[in-house]
């Protein structure tokens, strides 16, 4: 089984760090190469850039691939679908103009020019609106081209926006919301390999912003430590040697962890264990 994996850029660490914690770590991996093992003997990863990742695993040569889902959109791959949201690399894919300039609607821009790295993409978004521009596809640099007469406006992808407001643009429409994703074939979305590696990632993700905690309390005192933490459909508890007393195991909310061993303290808890979570089976 293959992975098609972004070769460089603001997804390829991103990436290899979701397939280490998921147990899918890189073996020798080196700058440059093409392929490389991971841990599974099964299982290989195949680099490229993201925007080619769609056809990669469209036309066969990876099985799936982690890619952003602005570059599946523009691929027009019709074969390969989402199958996991992988909640990093998330940007928005923007329509904007000069800030100081008569853009400020995108019916506004009907004959005029709009430049950007997403041709398919903004053709579509303009199309639905039954706004028809010119559409000007480059490969760098799409904010200086308000600025240089080369079009009216633009269709990019910012994160924070920074970029835009240096560029004295102004966003007039977002077009798309885009996160990196894990993709596959139609026809291997059944394969056993694939459902290893899809629950294996969403274990990961899954254990995002959360905690163990472990906990010694009084059995008469267990349904007040209940109330502090319902857990995931309730806590685990257990018998211990000390008479009157039982373990207490649930997974809480990292943001919640203070409070909740403030209150756990107040209804008699002790030997409070608070613990990370690398995955999380659900």
């Amino acid at each position: 089984m293959r992975i098609a994996v972004p070769n460089k850029g603001r997804l390829h660490e991103p990436a290899l760090e979701l397939l280490d914690r998921a147990g899918l770590g890189v073996e020798n991996g080196a700058d440059r190469q093409l392929y490389a093992n991971t841990v599974d003997p099964d299982i290989t990863v195949l680099f490229a850039r993201a925007a080619d990742i769609p056809e990669y695993v469209s036309d066969g040569a990876a099985d799936v691939g982690i890619t952003g889902f602005d570059q599946h959109q523009e691929s027009g791959v019709e074969n390969v679908g989402s199958v996991l949201d992988l909640e990093f690399g998330k940007c928005r894919l923007v329509l904007a103009a000069p800030e100081d300039g008569d853009i400020t609607n995108p019916a506004d821009l009907a004959g005029k020019t709009v430049a950007t790295e997403f041709p398919r993409i903004t053709r579509n978004y303009f199309d639905d609106l039954g706004v028809d521009p010119e559409v000007v596809e480059v490969t760098g640099a799409t904010e200086l081209t308000p600025h240089v007469e080369m079009a009216d406006a633009i269709v990019d992808i910012t994160s924070t926006g920074t970029t835009l407001r240096v560029n004295r643009l102004a966003v007039v429409d977002e077009v798309l919301s885009s996160s990196a994703r894990l993709f596959a074939r139609e026809d291997v979305r059944g394969d056993e390999k694939v459902g290893q590696v899809v629950t294996a990632l969403r274990s990961v993700l899954s254990a995002e912003g959360k905690r163990y905690l472990m906990l010694n309390a009084p059995e008469d005192e267990l349904d007040a430590v209940e109330d502090v933490i319902p857990g995931l459909g309730g806590p685990t508890v257990l018998d211990v040697d000390e008479p009157g007393m039982v373990a207490v195991h649930a997974v809480v909310a990292e943001r919640d962890v203070f409070e909740t061993v403030d209150e756990l303290k107040r209804v008699g808890a002790s030997g409070i264990l608070v613990t990370e979570i690398e995955r999380l089976v659900e």
